[in-house]
C-alpha cells in the first residue's frame, strides 16, 4: 500500500463493488444523479436529522452542493460515493468518505439512502463497503460517524458496522432547518484496527 501522503482520489476516481452493490462517484454532468442528489437531500426524514449547508430546492442548487462535495475528490479530503444496485444500476443512496486528515489518517463517513431502498440493509452494506476501501486500499487509522441524538436508525447503522460510541458532543450540529440553534449528536468511530463485522445478507 502506498503511503497515504502519495495517494489521489481523482486520478482514478474509486469505483467498489460487493454485497451486490456498486458504488461509483457522483456526476454533476448527470442529469439522473442531480435528480438522486436532490431527492435525496431534500428528503423530509433527511432533513429531520440534517440541516446541509446548501438547501436543496431545485436542480441548480442540487449541483451547487454537489460540485461542492466533489471538490473533495480533487484535493484528496473526500470522495462522495453514489450507492447504485450492482444487477439493475438503480441508485440506492449515498456514502461518504470526507473531511480525510491525512497527517493524522482520519476521516468522517456519512450516509443516507432514498426512500423506496429503505429497509433493506443499503446504509449498512455500502458503509461496510466504504470503510474498507478507506482503511485498506486508502490507508485510514481511524473514521469517525455522529448523527443527531435521538436517531436510532442511524445508531443502528453505526454499530451494525463497527462504530463504537464513544460519547455525546454537545451542541454539534444544526437544528433541523435552523443555523442559529444547536443539538447534541452522538460520536461513534472505528479503527483500522478494530475486527471487521460480518455483512448482514442483504434484504
Amino acid at each position: 500500500m502506498a503511503e497515504i501522503r502519495e495517494r489521489f482520489l481523482a486520478d482514478p476516481a474509486p469505483e467498489l463493488r460487493g454485497h451486490g452493490l456498486r458504488l461509483r462517484v457522483w456526476d454533476p454532468a448527470s442529469e439522473a444523479d442531480l435528480e438522486h442528489w436532490l431527492r435525496g437531500r431534500s428528503d423530509s426524514e433527511f432533513r429531520r436529522w440534517n440541516t446541509p449547508l446548501i438547501l436543496e430546492r431545485d436542480l441548480a442548487d442540487a449541483r451547487e452542493s454537489l460540485t461542492a462535495h466533489l471538490q473533495g475528490v480533487s484535493d484528496g479530503t473526500g470522495v462522495p460515493f453514489c450507492v447504485t444496485d450492482e444487477a439493475t444500476g438503480a441508485t440506492l443512496g449515498h456514502v461518504s468518505v470526507a473531511v480525510i486528515s491525512r497527517p493524522m489518517r482520519s476521516g468522517r463517513v456519512g450516509y443516507w439512502v432514498l426512500p423506496e431502498a429503505r429497509g433493506r440493509g443499503v446504509a449498512t452494506l455500502a458503509l461496510l463497503l466504504a470503510g474498507r476501501w478507506a482503511f485498506t486500499e486508502f490507508g485510514l487509522h481511524r473514521l469517525e460517524l455522529d448523527h443527531a441524538v435521538g436517531h436510532e436508525a442511524s445508531c443502528r447503522v453505526a454499530e451494525r458496522c463497527g462504530y463504537l460510541y464513544e460519547g455525546t458532543a454537545r451542541g454539534a450540529m444544526w437544528e433541523a432547518g435552523r443555523y442559529d440553534a444547536f443539538r447534541d449528536c452522538h460520536l461513534h468511530a472505528r479503527l483500522a484496527t478494530d475486527p471487521e463485522p460480518e455483512p448482514p445478507a442483504p434484504r
